[in-house]
This record gives structure tokens, sequence and C-alpha cells, in this order.
């Protein structure tokens, strides 16, 4: 498929988008069946014999099948498991680890139940406090295997709906444990409903690019290997250059595509970031993201989580992708039939940062008459 994209002219990305990239319908229902398997398995049945009381207040799907950008044939999903008993994000940090082990072990009990007819293959990890365990489940019934992380998270926000911007309190108290404990970023599973939403709403079109730079990427992954940048700062600049390139629900995908390459050529300018969840209202937010926008570039903020800076602490991949864009920026894909060169848009490299108000110390006099 790799050379394929390499040869596909700008005027056939939307076919080869729709032939090789978007899941078809037994692919969905497939991890829409196992996903729902997993999900009761986690809420009704993971934890009853739990030697302490253990309350799921809901599982969320993330990752691609959250955002509804899953490519064909790539069958992973990740849950989130929002525990109760989770208080706050350092009991996240220091018990995840135990509700890992619980979810281990009742995988392996369910597998030696001959009338439960679902397999699951556990990959073991050598953390004893890992953020995650990864699992493939295969049934009589799907057509392949579907690949799984599963995190334990504490549920800060509690209720969410598409409409929601967190109480900027939750944010302020993200950043003080994040920054105490030199683990910026490291909280962002319990975002995950925003990060979610804040992708799943986009035009179909804008899903199908998110696609196409994926692929990209991935095609990027096998040629370079490692260190590349994370797949989800591309999603997240493919989302930027669309909004401040186009912002319409119909484009040309190859004029998308071509931006999108461009600012990864020029990734040394990026500062990128969203005032949807968080903003510059609360002092100490605003303190805080000031901080964070001055940070050396390539900056993107996760727009759910202002500690994660996906596009952060690895410029020795970004100058490998960025070169790898440039050979790709030049290939016959990017001329239009009449032999003219594809455009692409108009999109800044930063967004503005509000000026950043002074602190300023009240000194109070009493003067006694």
């Amino acid at each position: 498929m790799g050379q394929e994209l390499k040869s596909i002219p700008a005027w056939k990305l939307d076919k080869f988008i729709e032939d090789y990239l978007l899941p078809d319908t037994r692919f969905g229902d497939d991890v829409k069946s196992a996903i729902n398997i997993v999900c009761d398995f986690l809420k009704e049945r993971c934890f009853r014999d739990a030697a302490h009381p253990v309350r799921v207040s809901k599982v969320v799907k993330g990752g691609s099948s959250g955002k509804g950008t899953t490519i064909k044939g790539k069958s992973d999903a990740d849950l989130v498991v929002f525990l109760n008993n989770l208080t706050s994000f350092e009991d996240q940090l220091n018990r995840r680890g135990e509700f890992i082990k619980e979810i281990k072990k009742q995988l392996y009990e369910v597998q030696r139940e001959r009338h439960f007819r679902v397999k699951f293959e556990v990959q073991s990890s050598w953390w004893p406090n890992a953020r995650s365990l990864s699992f493939k489940l295969s049934t009589p019934d799907l057509h392949q295997e579907v690949e799984f992380d599963v995190l334990p998270a504490f549920d800060v926000l509690g209720h969410v709906t598409i409409y929601s911007k967190p109480d900027p309190e939750i944010y302020a108290s993200l950043i003080s444990e994040c920054t105490s404990l030199g683990l910026e970023g490291e909280f962002s599973t319990c975002f995950t409903e925003l990060q979610r939403n804040f992708l799943k709403q986009r035009p179909t079109k804008v899903k199908s690019l998110i696609r196409l730079v994926k692929h990209w990427y991935q095609l990027c992954k096998e040629k370079l290997g490692k260190p590349l940048p994370q797949q989800y700062a591309l999603e997240l600049l493919t989302v930027h250059a669309w909004e401040h390139g186009n912002g319409l629900t119909e484009f040309i995908t190859a004029e998308g595509f071509k931006t999108v390459l461009e600012l990864i050529s020029k990734y040394t300018q990026l500062r990128i970031y969203w005032t949807k969840y968080y903003d510059f209202q609360h002092q100490d937010v605003s303190k805080y993201l000031h901080r964070q926008l001055r940070k050396a570039r390539p900056v993107i903020l996760d727009p759910a989580d202002p500690t994660g800076n996906v596009a952060g602490g690895n410029p020795e991949g970004w100058r490998r992708l960025a070169l790898e864009a440039e050979v790709w920026l030049w290939k016959p894909r990017f001329m239009k039939k009449d032999g003219s060169l594809v455009c692409s848009w108009d999109v800044p490299m930063e967004v503005p940062v509000p000026f950043e108000q002074p602190q300023v110390e009240q000194n109070w006099t009493c003067i006694l008459l």
C-alpha cells in the first residue's frame, strides 16, 4: 500500500482513502462487539471478587476507535476504566498497578471457564506499576483479533457532555500535581473524553484527512524507525491546518495533505494550542500556559491537558520526519491534471498568545487616626 500512496496523483487521493483506509462495516462491527465484551467484563465481572470493593464509574473508549479515525485493518482500542477508588491524580499514579494486576488475574480466570467462548491473550508487562494492560481478544464470531490497552484512571471530570468545559480549578490542581511530581502529561488519560470529543465532532472529510496523515506517518515509521514524534501531535496538526486554512466540510484533500507536510517541514516554528477546555482566565492556569508556550518549539499542547506538550522533547524525531515531509512535497502527487501545482492553505505557524498580566503585589498600609 505504501508504494501505491507514493504513486497516487492529487485527484485520486479521496479514492485511495475510500479503498484502502476507511474501515469497512464488518471490521467496524467486529471492533464494536469486542469493545462491548470487554466493557461488560470490566463493569460487571472484573472486580466482583476483589478483596476490597471496587466501583467502576465508567469505561470510556479512547484512541482512534473513540475518535472515529480508525484505519482499515488496524484493530486497536484504548479503554480507560474510571474507578471511584482512585480519588486523586497521585492515587492513580500509586495504585494503578494493583488494579491492572486484578484485571489481569480476572482475564485468566475467565479463560478457564469452559462456557465462556472468548479468548484473551495477555501481553506481559515488566513494570510493577504499569500504566496499562495490553491484550488481544478473539472469539469464534469475530473475523480477526482485536488489540486492547486498558488504563485505570481517576474520574476527575465526572459526567462529561460534548459541551463540557471543566472547572478551571481541576486544571489548577492538575498543574500543581504534575509540576510537583515532575510528571507533565502523565494524567492525560483522565481527560480521554475531552480528547475524544475534540476530534470526534470534526466533519467526515477532516477525519479522512487525519487517516491519510496517519497512514503517511506509519510509512515513515516503517522506513525511518524510531525516534519519531507522537502520532497524536500530527492528528492535532491536521486539525490546526484545517481550522485555520479552510474550515469547510468539503475541501480538496491534496491541499490539506500538502499543508500538513509543509507544517511538519517547518516544525521549529510551531506553537499551537486551543482554548476549548482551558484558557487564560484562571491566574494559576494562565501563568502555567504562558510558561508552556515559551518552551523550545515545536509546541503543540494537548487541547484537553495543558501539561501535555505532545510535540515536545523529541527534536531529532521531528528533524527526521521534516526531511521526509520535504521529500514527499516534491512528488508529482501535488500536480493537478493540467500540470499546475496544487496550492496549500495559508496557515499560521503559531497561535497568538495573550499578553501576560504582571502579578501586582498589594501592599496595604493601615493609618490610625
